[in-house]
């Protein structure tokens, strides 16, 4: 069954905003927003962990940092990405993801970690 269920892609053009919203059953400690572009490979954009901190740790690869934003709200059980200043670059599949157990957070995860998954929502920028 549907454990994370995405919502929010669409189409936008350059310098626009999205955001991405990521909704699930059971809370998760690690949770993480990759991306996949046409024949590219799974790329880790941010992540997000309660592990260590009185709030939420944040990760960002260098390709988003300082226009995407990854949040979570554990009283709606909810994850959100807010993509700000869009660049055609952007255009790919988004997946939500989660990983449970977590034990140990580095940041900079690889997508071989996180053993749950969305189904994935387009974003196109053009």
């Amino acid at each position: 069954h549907v454990q994370l269920v995405e919502s929010g892609g669409g189409s936008v053009q350059a310098g626009g905003s999205l955001r991405l919203s990521c909704v699930f059953r059971d809370r998760y400690k690690c949770m993480g927003r990759f991306r996949q572009a046409p024949g590219k490979e799974r790329e880790g954009i941010a992540t997000i962990s309660a592990l260590y901190f009185d709030g939420d740790g944040t990760y960002y690869a260098d390709s988003v940092k300082g226009r995407f934003t990854i949040s979570q709200d554990n009283s709606k059980n909810a994850l959100y990405l807010q993509m700000n200043a869009l660049k055609p670059e952007d255009t790919a599949v988004y997946y939500c993801a989660a990983r449970s157990p977590c034990r140990l957070w580095l940041g900079n995860d690889e997508s071989s970690e996180y053993n749950h998954w969305g189904q994935g929502t387009q974003v196109t920028v053009s």
